[in-house]
């Protein structure tokens, strides 16, 4: 059985996020690089942000894209406030999330989302990043298991059921190895409802 996704999933993990990221907002996120990534513990965080009101904007608007506004929260905000958005920004999607009617979708570029699909994808930036800020600073991110569980299940039904929600939940975003399955190169995860999946993964597979 797929857990529920919805408002208060959103604002549960917003909170265990920002107890995490409250506790390294002494360092200079500016100047924290991302092992592995472009981007610095201040972007991610920004980036997070940008995720969360765009998706409450598309569940808003349906199904046809929404393409006359630029979103784009200041990465060199002071780490505090870069927080600050970040619950507030999930604070508006869950509202969003609770009250939108039944089968109704919202855009997004990997398939029309419903509510839960928009609550699973808000959850998954907020955990992965979360954890990349803590790839950053030195401190490990660990949420509680019935989050990592929920998210992976909804976004990533073609991931094992048998190992550790985080760990797969990190697997399946490209984060990490996961012992005998492939690493995951080209993600993407299912955001339209589940009974439209097709029984694959959709990835797009990188050639070298």
């Amino acid at each position: 059985m797929i857990p529920r996704m919805d408002g208060s999933t959103v604002l549960q993990t917003a909170a265990e996020c920002e107890r995490f990221l409250r506790s390294a907002a002494d360092r200079s996120w500016a100047e924290t690089p991302i092992p592995g990534m472009d981007w610095t513990a201040a972007q991610a965080v920004a980036h997070v942000s940008d995720c969360l009101l765009w998706y409450a904007a598309d569940l808003a608007a349906g199904k046809q894209e929404l393409s006359t506004t630029e979103i784009h929260v200041r990465p060199e905000s002071k780490p505090d406030d870069l927080i600050t958005t970040m619950t507030t920004y999930a604070t508006i999607l869950a509202r969003v999330i609770d009250a939108t009617a039944p089968g109704t979708r919202g855009w997004h570029p990997w398939g029309l989302a419903d509510a839960s699909g928009f609550a699973a994808m808000a959850c998954d930036e907020m955990l992965v990043h979360t954890a990349d800020v803590g790839s950053g600073v030195g401190q490990g991110f660990l949420p509680a298991e019935k989050l990592a569980a929920a998210t992976v299940r909804r976004l990533f039904p073609w991931a094992p059921a048998d190992t550790d929600p985080w760990e797969t939940l990190l697997w399946a975003n490209g984060r990490a190895d996961l012992p005998g399955q492939e690493r995951q190169v080209g993600w993407r995860w299912h955001c339209a409802p589940l009974t439209e999946w097709k029984g694959t993964n959709p990835r797009r597979r990188v050639t070298h």
